[in-house]
């Protein structure tokens, strides 16, 4: 099935809807959380993105994760697994055939843990580099309205800059981290 490729203009609610999701969440996991971070283009103030909020769950034991996949069903996530990146636990949910949230799991140390919150920190701080990543995605999502891997894919040059100049920035922030 193809799935439309939806970019909005910022919508206000994205932060509450973010910490009404982290309680939810906090219900499931409790004590095996370690942090629970709001990532993704809904995170980054002032620019447009898909409108589904990306969630950094930060676990002690990722393979804990697992024993839960039958709590997450019963806040209408579906599991699924690694779904492509090793050492994570991907969750999506959608209501009424719509998808609202994705939520990311790995275990405190993982490198995209930082790699995420570098991301999210470094747009934040630079609103020139955040409005040329919003101005791509908008431009993408034209260019491939039913393609999510052609949108993707699209980014991907763009988020590995970013990427790159976030992790210098990072270290640059926090010297001998």
């Amino acid at each position: 099935m193809l799935r439309k490729v939806e970019v909005v203009p910022p919508r206000p609610e994205w932060p509450g809807l973010f910490t009404a999701e982290a309680e939810r969440l906090r219900t499931v996991f409790g004590s095996k959380v370690v942090a629970i971070h709001h990532i993704g283009s809904t995170a980054i103030s002032g620019i447009h993105a898909k409108p589904i909020i990306d969630i950094l769950l930060v676990v002690k034991d990722i393979e804990k994760v697992d024993e839960y996949n039958p709590a997450m069903i019963n806040l209408g996530y579906e599991p699924r697994g690694e779904f492509g990146i090793p050492g994570r636990r991907f969750f999506r949910r959608e209501v009424e055939g719509v998808r609202t949230h994705h939520v990311h799991a790995f275990q405190d140390g993982h490198a995209d843990v930082e790699r995420h919150l570098a991301f999210r920190d470094y747009l934040n701080a630079h609103p020139q580099e955040a409005e040329a990543y919003s101005i791509l995605k908008q431009e993408l999502a034209k260019q491939y309205p039913t393609d999510i891997e052609g949108y993707m894919d699209g980014k991907d040059a763009f988020i590995k800059e970013i990427e790159r100049k976030a992790r210098l920035w990072r270290e640059n922030q926090h010297p001998g981290s």
